[in-house]
C-alpha cells in the first residue's frame, strides 16, 4: 500500500490499524530548534480521543503519545520525529460477523477489490482511528506555524442540518472573524461542546443527536477552519495551488465529501461585482476569496469549510452482499460514533496545519521572503 505520506518538505508518514497493537508515524523535515512539548501534542490528541461527548463511541483509548526521536531537551533537533500511540481498548470480537460481509458506506468492498484481502476488524487501515497520527503530525506542524505567527482554529458551523442561521445573534456572540462565518467566536471554541461556533448551537445539536440515536441512525455536519497570519505568497500558481493542496489534504480524511474556500459554492450564485474583493489602500474590503487568489495566499485570513458525511455504521438493517456477491441483511453492532463531529474537528485542523507548514517551508526553501 502506498499513499501513507503527505508533504514535500514537511512530511508525515503514518502506520498502523484500528485493531493492531497501535499506530504511529514519522515527521520528517521539521526545522531544528522548534519548542515541542509532549503535553502540547497530547492536548490536541485529547480533543480527538474516543469515549467523550454525546455522539461519540464508548471505546476508551488514552491515546497517550510517545515521542521516540527527534526531540532533545524540549526542542526539535532537525532529525526525524518518530512517535507511537498504543491501542488499548479493541473489541475485535464485535467484528466477527463482518468477516465476509461488505458494510455499506465503508471501504470494505473497495479494499477487497484492490487488494484481495482486508482487515475486517474496524476497517483496519481505512478506520478513522488512523487519523490519530494526523493529529500528532498536525500538532508538530502547528508549532512550526506558531513560530512564524500563524494560528489555525477549527470549529463546527453545522450539525445534522442545524447551522448558524438558526441562532439568534446579539452582542459579542455575533463577532465576525475577518472572512469566517458570521457569529463565530474565536474565544472558547476549543473548549465548547462540538467545538461549536456559537454557544446557542450546543443545545439544539444535543437534542438532534438524541433523536437520531433513538432512530438507530447517524449525522453529518460542516466544519470551518480559519488560519490567521498566513503570509502572502504561499502556493504555486498552476498545478500546485494553495487551495488545491488544502482540498487534497482535507479530502484525504475518510468522512470528508466536500471542501470549499471562502464563499465557495455561494460564489456560483453571485455576480462578479459582488464576489470580487475590492482592494483598498489599507487592504481588502472583503474576503470572498477566502485568502487565496490564483492559487497563492493573499495575506488575508484563510477560510476553508468541509462537508462531513454521516457515520456509515448505523444500527438500522441494511442490504449488502458478501464477497461472493450473495445478498444479506446486515445490522452493525459494536461501538460507533453517531457523528464524526466533534472528533474530526482536530483532525481537519491538523490537515490544514500540515499543508501550511509544508508550503511555508517550501516558500522559504525557494528563497522567497516571509512577507
Amino acid at each position: 500500500m502506498s499513499g501513507n505520506t503527505i508533504g514535500r518538505v514537511f512530511c508525515l508518514t503514518t502506520f498502523g490499524e484500528s485493531h493492531g497493537p497501535g499506530l504511529g508515524g514519522v515527521v520528517d523535515g521539521c526545522p531544528a530548534g522548534i519548542a515541542l512539548d509532549e503535553a502540547v501534542i497530547q492536548r490536541e490528541l485529547d480533543r480527538r480521543k474516543p469515549g467523550q461527548g454525546l455522539g461519540t463511541t464508548s471505546r476508551k483509548e488514552a491515546d497517550q503519545v510517545r515521542l521516540l526521536s527527534g526531540v532533545f531537551e524540549g526542542r526539535t533537533t532537525g532529525t526525524a520525529i518518530g512517535f507511537f500511540i498504543a491501542n488499548e481498548d479493541q473489541r475485535s470480537r464485535d467484528y466477527g460477523p463482518l468477516e465476509f460481509l461488505h458494510r455499506p458506506g465503508h471501504a470494505d468492498i473497495t479494499y477487497q477489490a484492490k487488494y484481495g484481502v482486508r482487515d475486517y476488524r474496524g476497517g483496519g487501515r481505512s478506520s478513522g482511528r488512523e487519523t490519530v497520527c494526523r493529529v500528532v503530525g498536525g500538532a508538530i506542524a502547528q508549532e512550526v506555524l506558531a513560530a512564524q505567527g500563524v494560528t489555525v482554529t477549527a470549529y463546527t458551523v453545522e450539525l445534522g442540518g442545524i447551522g448558524l442561521e438558526s441562532v439568534s445573534c446579539s452582542g459579542s456572540h455575533c463577532e465576525s472573524s475577518s472572512g469566517a462565518s458570521p457569529g463565530v467566536i474565536q474565544e472558547g471554541v476549543a473548549e465548547r461542546p462540538f467545538f461549536a461556533a456559537h454557544p446557542e448551537l450546543v443545545g439544539p445539536w444535543e437534542e438532534r443527536i438524541k433523536e437520531v440515536r433513538g432512530q438507530g441512525d447517524t449525522l453529518g455536519g460542516v466544519v470551518e477552519i480559519l488560519a490567521q497570519g498566513v503570509p502572502a505568497g504561499l502556493g504555486e500558481p498552476v498545478l500546485d495551488k494553495l487551495d488545491a493542496r488544502l482540498a487534497y489534504a482535507l479530502m484525504g480524511v475518510g468522512a470528508v465529501k466536500g471542501v470549499e474556500i471562502g464563499a465557495g459554492f455561494a460564489a456560483a450564485r453571485m455576480l462578479g461585482s459582488a464576489n470580487n474583493d475590492p482592494i483598498l489602500a489599507n487592504g481588502f474590503a472583503s474576503n470572498n476569496a477566502g485568502g487565496v487568489l490564483g492559487g497563492i495566499s493573499s495575506g488575508q485570513p484563510l477560510v476553508v469549510r468541509v462537508a462531513v458525511k454521516p457515520i456509515p455504521s448505523i444500527a438500522k438493517p441494511q442490504t449488502t452482499v458478501d464477497q461472493h456477491g450473495r445478498e444479506h441483511e446486515l445490522r452493525i453492532g459494536g461501538r460507533h460514533d453517531i457523528c464524526a463531529i466533534p472528533r474530526i474537528v482536530p483532525v481537519l485542523k491538523a490537515m490544514v496545519c500540515l499543508t501550511l507548514a509544508d508550503l511555508l517551508l517550501l516558500h522559504r526553501a525557494a528563497g522567497h521572503s516571509r512577507s
